[in-house]
């Protein structure tokens, strides 16, 4: 049987097999924790606390000021520290509280209240309300809040629920491993979604690089006539939302559109759990499961971390040898940030930390374009990388946009396959920023 894909992408070397059969550990944090006010895309959060108050685990600490947000709960309990500016992942300074962890796990009266007895007396707009306060993201790395996509506009019918289980990034493991120990969890999280739209149908996309993961959900979703298991060719980037969509579905979702124009629906799958465990727990996004790989590291793991850990801690945890690891990354090679420093927490985001060794990684010098069409061949958008890597240098920004610039998904693909080694990716994200700043 033919498994499903999308036109053109690349097929990097996965390097999945450091972390595929290590199940899930959990990792307590140590005495300090960060909790960024900016851990989604949007206005950041409004602090709910001051230095010296005490919280508690599930404790709502940070408030959105916008629509576009999702609010912070702190994930252990103790004593804020402070109030104040810390380095992001990014390098910059972003409003962050600092937490003093007690070690007690005292747990706020809110979430030792629980979750619903039955969804199913539940309207959509009261399910999106706990989705909404639960502080639910893109776990993918996209971070995009979880109840804005789950409210589409009334004229947009809804026929696909897709579940993104590719994991197309190389090296990360995570949501693998949450498809083979948490597998029960995402079809209950499913059936959720299916009682707030009850005319879709659910489609779990798993690359055939997974199939251990592929048979555990069919075996799972055997009784469910609602929800359909489908197979995914192993290929980057299989889990760009307009590519999966495309993959499972034949639906082409147009440039400038999204996914609920072609009534799609995407979600992670760890997004998928944490909607079961808010709307049936009553427990907001207080952790994450991180892949930690690379050469760089001598116990390569996936860990399950509270949010607002340091990756120095979680590092340790691996094992890290600092003297041979020469690039560390948050999130896949591919998409993911290039640090200048491990002493930045762990956000709703980051699904990865990978430390890569000389032999791990291509530093070589950009040269000039041979204009081998390479990157043209690649790219799953169907742009000319090459010509918009020209027009973003020159800041020639009307042509950027007239070459459909705005489309790129910024995969990394033409980056990539380039022999010259330019840096397209980079530069079109640059002409993007600038667009979108005019």
């Amino acid at each position: 049987m033919k498994h499903l894909s999308f036109k053109k992408g690349i097929h990097p070397n996965y390097h999945k097999a450091l972390t595929q059969d290590k199940a899930i550990e959990r990792l307590l944090p140590k005495e300090e924790l960060v909790y960024m006010m900016q851990q989604h895309i949007g206005s950041p959060c409004k602090p709910l606390v001051k230095k010296g108050d005490r919280v508690l685990v599930g404790q709502k600490i940070g408030e959105p000021t916008g629509f576009v947000g999702a609010p912070i709960h702190s994930s252990v309990s103790g004593t804020v520290k402070g109030v104040e500016e810390r380095v992001n992942l990014q390098g910059n300074h972003t409003m962050s509280v600092v937490v003093t962890n007690d070690f007690t796990y005292e747990e706020a009266p809110e979430l030792q209240a629980g979750g619903v007895e039955d969804y199913t007396d539940l309207s959509r707009e009261e399910i999106v309300d706990i989705i909404k306060e639960a502080g639910i993201v893109g776990m993918g790395g996209a971070t995009f809040p979880t109840f804005i996509k789950l409210s589409p506009p009334k004229e947009k019918v809804i026929k696909y629920i897709i579940v993104n289980g590719a994991e197309c990034e190389p090296y990360l493991t995570s949501d693998h491993r949450v498809m083979l120990e948490e597998g029960g969890r995402i079809v209950e999280g499913l059936k959720i979604l299916l009682h707030m739209f009850q005319d879709a149908t659910a489609i779990i996309g798993i690359e055939d690089n997974k199939m251990d993961a592929v048979e555990n959900m069919t075996a799972l979703c055997r009784e469910e006539t609602q929800i359909k298991v489908k197979v995914l060719e192993t290929k980057y980037p299989q889990g760009s939302e307009k590519h999966l969509i495309y993959a499972t579905t034949g639906l082409e979702v147009p440039s400038g559109k999204l996914p609920a124009d072609v009534g799609s629906i995407v979600l992670n799958v760890d997004s998928i759990v944490a909607i079961w465990r808010a709307v049936t727990k009553g427990r907001p996004i207080m952790r994450r499961i991180v892949t930690v790989s690379g050469k760089g590291v001598q116990n390569p793991a996936n860990f399950k971390v509270r949010l607002g850990m340091s990756f120095r801690e979680i590092l340790e945890a691996a094992k890290w040898d600092e003297t041979a690891t020469v690039k560390v990354i948050s999130g896949g090679p591919m998409m993911g940030i290039a640090l200048s420093s491990i002493d930045v927490p762990v956000g709703k985001g980051t699904s990865a930390i990978l430390c890569l060794t000389q032999e791990e990684i291509d530093d070589a010098k950009p040269s000039n374009c041979i204009r081998c069409g390479k990157c043209v061949q690649a790219c799953p958008m169907g742009l000319v990388p090459s010509a918009l890597h020209q027009d973003a240098l020159h800041h020639e920004d009307e042509a950027f946009k007239a070459g459909f610039g705005m489309d790129c998904i910024e995969c990394g693909s033409c980056s990539y396959i380039c022999p010259a080694k330019r840096q397209l990716v980079q530069s079109i994200r640059t002409a993007k920023n600038r667009a979108r700043q005019k």
